[in-house]
């Protein structure tokens, strides 16, 4: 089955309510819609926007961005681009706030979430800030907190509050840092959500690192501080690692709720749902123990004051439609003379590809996340219109990637695959691979690629670990495995995979039109 279902349908849900790879969630009510976006990194289109009506099934709806607004992320920056973003709506517009760690503070806006996002305005220039979130206060001031990385700005584990124009176009102040949690127990706290209630101001945050920290809430009477701090949800004895940076919301029946996300290495940052309370003007986020609270994993759903029908997330293409859908992103930033939809299948463009140029940094690998922890992914690709140095075919992109492919060369088909390994050295990333001839001398108008992924135990720090393999096949009857290793997430993102066509050498290269993209 190609989607992961969280509704039990009894009147309860399992966590993950997603199984993808939607890191840094974070979200908004308005009226009874939700909307959540995540980090998209240099994939393109990028931050994601995600609505349900019931916090448990979530559909895919849009992008707040066509491509990465800095000229550099044409080709893959992996890790670079766009980090953890917030949402939220202001006098009828809903807002973006998004950091790119190397370039600033950006904010775009739109009407309506479905609909066209405005281009990016960067209201802060310089590296490091990251995480921001901003809160109008009753007296329509505005307030922006965020967090600095490490990697571009020399420390860590601090909290800083600006001013805004209210209008979120400018920095009027550039404010001061309000918490350290290098002297206060919370290390590594970043990712910060801003909020009022009950006459306190509030910050969402979490510390620790992704994959072994734990939830903290910081509250005071006045937004500049000073803050007290409690830490209100630890993994304690479950399986929910981290549980990391997410999103307070209520519900129209006065419920209140928390997304979060997981990270499960090589399967992503997952996310989930908490129920929570408030306690003496604290929250308590997941099942209760006292002054903080741990993961649930099968809970009765929010009372939203309706029943909704269970969605999901697309995994599955025929390619049937005039219009890409949305659960693909392309590498880098794209443009849209790569790919052209035929109401029968995708015909993807060879694109020029150097030829040192590693198949993980190519620009036009049409990808998507993994979708649910065991599956088998299949793809067909009419190759009759390849030309001489050409080649297309799967790939798999992590720290550890692969490709399977067929190559045409002199007139002659190939089947060929790639496999290496990506370093990163002052986050700049490297690459390596090795390519290996599988069958020579193939006649044949189509391929079959195959992408199979299934758990493979624990490693040896209990980290869970995936086994992927990639195969081809001339008749889509019989399959050959071509390489089988242990998955590795990407950087700060899970696994993805794909399809892709590439030209090297002189000349323009032709096209392969694949037909589909099918899960089971």
């Amino acid at each position: 089955m190609d989607k992961w279902i969280a509704d039990l349908g009894n009147g309860s849900y399992k966590n993950p309510i997603l199984y993808t790879d939607y890191s840094d969630p974070d979200a908004i009510r308005v009226g009874d819609d939700y909307y959540m976006t995540a980090s998209s990194f240099c994939n393109t289109p990028g931050l994601p926007i995600l609505h349900s009506k019931d916090l448990v099934n979530w559909e895919i709806i849009n992008y707040a961005l066509e491509n990465v607004p800095e000229k550099r992320y044409a080709d893959p920056i992996h890790g670079c681009g766009v980090w953890a973003p917030a949402i939220r709506y202001h006098n009828e517009k809903f807002y973006i706030f998004f950091p790119m760690p190397d370039e600033g503070i950006y904010v775009t806006t739109a009407a309506d979430p479905r609909g066209r996002w405005s281009e990016p305005i960067q209201i802060f220039k310089g590296a490091g800030w990251i995480d921001p979130c901003p809160l109008w206060d009753v007296d329509g001031r505005c307030y922006m907190v965020s967090a600095y990385a490490k990697s571009r700005i020399g420390f860590k584990s601090i909290l800083r509050l600006t001013e805004l124009s209210p209008d979120c176009t400018k920095i009027i102040d550039m404010g001061k840092d309000i918490f350290d949690g290098n002297v206060n127990n919370q290390e590594t706290i970043e990712g910060p959500k801003l909020y009022k209630r009950n006459g306190y101001y509030y910050i969402f945050a979490p510390a620790g690192g992704v994959k072994t920290g734990w939830q903290v809430v910081l509250r005071s009477k006045n937004i500049w501080g000073p803050y007290e701090y409690r830490n209100v949800m630890v993994q304690g004895d479950t399986e929910i690692n981290g549980p990391h940076q997410g999103a307070w919301v209520d519900t129209v029946t006065g419920e209140d709720w928390f997304l979060h996300f997981q990270d499960v290495y090589a399967a992503g940052r997952i996310v989930h749902l908490q129920p929570m309370k408030w306690e003496n003007d604290w929250p308590v986020i997941g099942e209760p123990h006292g002054e903080y609270g741990t993961p649930v994993s099968v809970y009765k759903k929010p009372d939203v004051g309706a029943q909704y029908p269970i969605s999901y997330i697309p995994t599955s293409d025929d390619f049937d439609s005039y219009r890409l859908k949305l659960q693909w992103q392309w590498n880098a930033n794209h443009t849209f003379d790569w790919y052209e939809m035929t109401g029968n299948g995708i015909k993807l463009f060879a694109i020029n590809k150097e030829k040192e140029r590693c198949i993980c940094d190519v620009k036009n690998l049409l990808l998507q996340k993994w979708a649910f922890p065991k599956f088998t992914a299949d793809t067909l690709l009419d190759v009759k219109n390849m030309k001489n140095g050409d080649m297309a075919g799967m790939v798999h992109l992590g720290i550890a990637f692969a490709a399977v492919y067929i190559e045409k060369e002199n007139g002659i088909f190939r089947i060929k695959s790639k496999q290496g390994r990506q370093t990163f050295v002052k986050e700049q990333a490297f690459a390596e691979e090795e390519t290996n001839l599988i069958k020579d001398g193939i006649e044949t108008d189509r391929v079959f690629f195959r992408n199979i992924v299934k758990p493979a135990g624990k490693g040896d720090e209990n980290e869970p670990l995936w086994e992927t393999s990639l195969q081809y096949s001339l008749d889509g009857n019989a399959f050959e495995n071509v390489c089988t290793f242990i998955a590795e997430a990407g950087r700060w993102v899970g696994v993805k995979h794909g399809i892709f066509c590439a030209h090297e050498g002189e000349g323009k290269g032709g096209y392969s039109e694949i037909k589909y993209f099918n899960y089971k």
